[in-house]
């Protein structure tokens, strides 16, 4: 596994690849990595022919610096387990080469995208991850780009910025990896107690309830029902759940069967804010 601290170095080594007509993927994240996080590095290796993992904690995407600040950054854990399931190559850049002094301030118009969900509860997050995955495409200039469909509404963040940018990058949209119960792999629920843990069950136990009957009930019913499970567990304080379609991320009041739909949910147990979703309808022309 190659790793490397600078633009130049990076480009350098994927020119080469290219001229031999390597399909290259790349999977972005922040470090900090789980399970969740290899299962998009073996998705990318099954459609790819190159894996580029790059690693950056990116400050403009943190509303609070305290947050910046904490997060976690295992590095050398991080690099053990790139290695362990073959990854090609890693990019770890210093916040200095990603953003130099001369930096021009970066607007894209993402629509109703960041002032819903979770655009309205962290104001310019999404200006902040649309600047450094920008800038991360122009860079690796990958085929393929893997995102897991945890972060659905990040997700369809980048979809705009390809279409906005009309960049010829493929989005690739990795399922959610849960354990055996049905709890999302995540950082975040790794700071959950046991107990913890158990009543974090019923959000997908909900967003399984709404799935299973969304041709069978109306999106209000679906709600009603949901929050009736999440309420049997006691102590967790729901913060939105919304069905809704899929693209424009807009709460539907009825299903339709041409369009594509998902279910959101944030809540917080004992204090972590969990963030989950499931696709309820695929759509015919999905």
């Amino acid at each position: 596994m190659k790793i490397f601290e600078t633009q130049h170095e990076l480009q350098s080594y994927l020119q080469g690849l290219r001229t031999t007509g390597k399909k290259i993927a790349l999977v972005p994240t922040m470090g900090a990595l789980h399970e969740g996080h290899l299962s998009l590095i073996h998705e990318a290796q099954r459609v790819a022919d190159v894996t580029v993992c790059s690693i950056f904690v990116n400050p403009t995407q943190f509303n609070d610096p305290k947050d910046l600040e904490k997060y976690p950054r295992p590095i050398e854990h991080d690099l053990k387990l790139l290695t362990s399931v073959s990854c090609d190559a890693v990019f770890m850049p210093s916040v200095a080469e990603m953003y130099p002094t001369n930096e021009l301030e970066w607007r894209i118009d993402l629509g109703n995208l960041d002032t819903i969900w979770e655009g309205e509860k962290r104001p310019g997050h999404f200006q902040g991850v649309t600047q450094i995955v920008y800038k991360l495409f122009t860079l690796v200039q990958p085929d393929i780009a893997c995102f897991g469909q945890k972060d659905f509404q990040q997700v369809m963040v980048i979809q705009r910025l390809i279409d906005v940018k009309r960049l010829p990058v493929h989005i690739h949209i990795c399922p959610t990896i849960r354990n055996d119960e049905g709890l999302a792999l995540s950082s975040r629920n790794l700071r959950l107690s046991e107990a913890g843990k158990k009543k974090a069950l019923a959000l997908y136990r909900s967003l399984h309830y709404i799935k299973t009957h969304v041709n069978q009930q109306q999106p209000k019913e679906l709600k009603q029902h949901a929050f009736e499970i999440l309420e049997t567990e006691g102590q967790i304080d729901i913060e939105y759940l919304a069905i809704c379609e899929s693209r424009s991320l807009r709460e539907v009041e009825t299903v339709d069967p041409e369009k594509q739909h998902v279910a959101l949910i944030v809540a917080w147990v004992e204090g972590v804010r969990l963030i989950d979703n499931m696709i309820i309808h695929e759509g015919a022309t999905a």
